[in-house]
């Protein structure tokens, strides 16, 4: 079956629920899911009750779509990501991407959870990104192309939206708030680098490290939509201070910062929307 023919038919059955036409989509990773709590919901769906739909298994993701309002602004929200590490093909990971876009969206905002690269960067800081380095060795174009969705062969220039960058720069300092300038190396996981890696990722000019992203921002370009991502940094990647990793931390880490990265979040939507 076509791609566009599959999406239409799951934009059918999220339809049932809610006749929303969101402008916003809004992908939220690891202990972000508070985001989701702060929508007034028309519609909120389990992944699994959406035949058709990966399942996201990961720990403190939610899984379930939100369809309601945000600021004022139409806006669906995908709590819970996909990950290859789950053993999702690439295809699979951005199938929320893809979805948002049939269902109406024209903007993604995408929020993860990153180590730190750069040893200027302190756990709970914010950064949103400029660019990436794929070092997934996925890529969520691969195979037959369906040009009803999106051309062969799109452009990354300019990956992540730099009009949106800014207005996030605005509104990040109305709040009084710094945002870094990041470039996201994205890996495919679900195990940590070693100190080799990560001089190895900071060396060809990583700023943090994560295992998403990557297919999603390359799927919604492909598509057509307007992306801006940001990234909580939840652990320090420092080679020569590094210490063991404690997933409990980093998740509380994301916790901690995700009440600050929804205020902004809620803030920019009205300029955006």
């Amino acid at each position: 079956m076509p791609l566009l023919d599959d999406l239409n038919a799951l934009a059918k059955q999220v339809r049932k629920h809610s006749k929303l036409k969101p402008k916003v989509a809004i992908l939220l990773g690891t202990g972000l899911g508070g985001v989701a709590g702060k929508i007034k919901a028309e519609a909120r769906i389990p992944y699994g009750e959406i035949v058709g739909m990966p399942v996201s298994t990961a720990e403190s993701h939610k899984g379930e779509i939100v369809l309601g309002t945000l600021a004022g602004v139409p806006v669906v929200a995908f709590s819970g990501r996909l990950h290859c590490y789950e053993g999702y093909s690439a295809a699979d990971v951005v199938v929320p991407v893809r979805l948002a876009k049939v269902l109406g969206a024209q903007v993604l905002i995408m929020g993860s959870a990153v180590g730190g690269l750069n040893p200027h960067y302190e756990i709970g800081d914010l950064a949103v990104l400029d660019d990436h380095i794929n070092l997934m060795g996925i890529n969520p174009l691969v195979g037959p192309n369906d040009e009803r969705v999106g051309g062969r062969w799109p452009d990354m220039f300019s990956t992540y939206d730099r009009k949106l960058i800014a207005l996030a720069d605005q509104v990040a300092i109305a709040q009084g708030r710094h945002l870094h300038r990041a470039v996201y190396v994205g890996v495919m996981g679900p195990n940590l680098e070693t100190r080799a890696e990560y001089r190895m990722l900071r060396t060809l000019g990583g700023d943090v490290v994560g295992m998403s992203t990557v297919p999603e921002a390359v799927a919604a370009v492909h598509c057509g939509m307007r992306t801006l991502a940001f990234a909580i940094i939840t652990d320090r990647c420092l080679p020569d201070a590094l210490e063991p990793a404690d997933v409990s931390k980093i998740i509380a880490a994301a916790k901690g910062a995700e009440p600050v990265l929804t205020g902004l979040i809620t803030a920019l939507l009205p300029k955006i929307g």
